[in-house]
């Protein structure tokens, strides 16, 4: 049994849609989450300063002796793999297991990706599915303003501005016939029912936090890091900006009140 928690983390909200399927999936697991929300968005900027961001977020949930370091967001898992690889401990990002499932899922071998920029111009899922389905037919589209969207909780499903962010970036992926969508970015799974009414029916949409939780499972057992108490998971959320934005948002994301389990964090302290 390894009591020590899960470390996750995000450049903001996004990454709840992991912690959210790890809660069901992993009940008994303590997580420990760090949205950098003062440095929101990360897929906008330079390789260099993500990898920077990177180290940093990772340093941090090292000082809470995490025993799992799982990459919450498309842009870092993407742009930082070579780090995250190197980790002397158990870690994952969204890429390999959104890659997977896609390859799984997909019946007519048309594959649509949406993800920030600076993920879709790595490529990385691009390699990860055709090393898996080598005759994938891929289409890739970058959609900055989503990320921006759900940070602001514009995510109702009758909302306005979103469907049409969201009709504008499917264009590309709806006109090619993708029979799977892979949404490259754990902001995006808080949108699934606006990206589905747009997308129609018979288009499989790949949840990229429900694959890493999934898949997170997998590494826990795999390396008997399992915790198999029976008492119900304790979670703590720190954030580099002002927390009440966050807990706000998150309350509706969640479905739960973290008010008194998230606070501030100097991220600089870690560099």
């Amino acid at each position: 049994m390894d009591k020590r928690p899960i470390g996750v983390f995000d450049s903001g909200l996004g990454g709840l849609s992991t912690v959210r399927a790890i809660k069901k999936i992993l009940p008994n697991e303590d997580i420990i989450y760090f949205g950098d929300t003062g440095r929101v968005p990360y897929g906008t900027r330079s390789n260099e300063t993500i990898e920077t961001y990177t180290a940093q977020d990772i340093k941090f949930l090292e000082r809470h002796s995490c025993k799992l370091i799982a990459v919450a967001c498309g842009t870092v898992s993407t742009v930082s793999a070579e780090l995250i690889k190197n980790l002397n401990k158990p870690a994952t990002g969204i890429a390999i297991p959104s890659a997977i499932a896609a390859a799984k899922a997909t019946k007519n071998g048309k594959i649509g990706i949406m993800g920030t920029s600076a993920t879709i111009n790595s490529g990385a899922f691009d390699r990860e599915i055709h090393s898996r389905y080598p005759k994938a037919e891929i289409i890739s589209v970058s959609c900055p303003l989503l990320v921006s969207l759900v940070e602001n909780n514009w995510i109702a499903v009758d909302d306005e501005v979103t469907n049409a962010a969201v009709k504008r970036y499917l264009e590309p992926i709806i006109s090619a016939g993708c029979d799977t969508i892979i949404l490259g970015c754990t902001h995006f799974p808080l949108l699934s029912p606006i990206i589905k009414n747009v997308a129609g029916e018979g288009v499989t949409l790949i949840d990229s936090g429900y694959e890493e939780a999934k898949y997170i499972k997998k590494l826990l057992k795999e390396n008997n890091l399992e915790n198999d108490s029976e008492r119900k998971g304790e979670y703590k959320y720190f954030v580099s900006d002002k927390p009440q934005n966050f807990y706000t948002a998150a309350n509706t994301l969640l479905g739960e009140d973290i008010r008194n389990e998230c606070e501030f964090v100097d991220i600089f302290k870690y560099i």
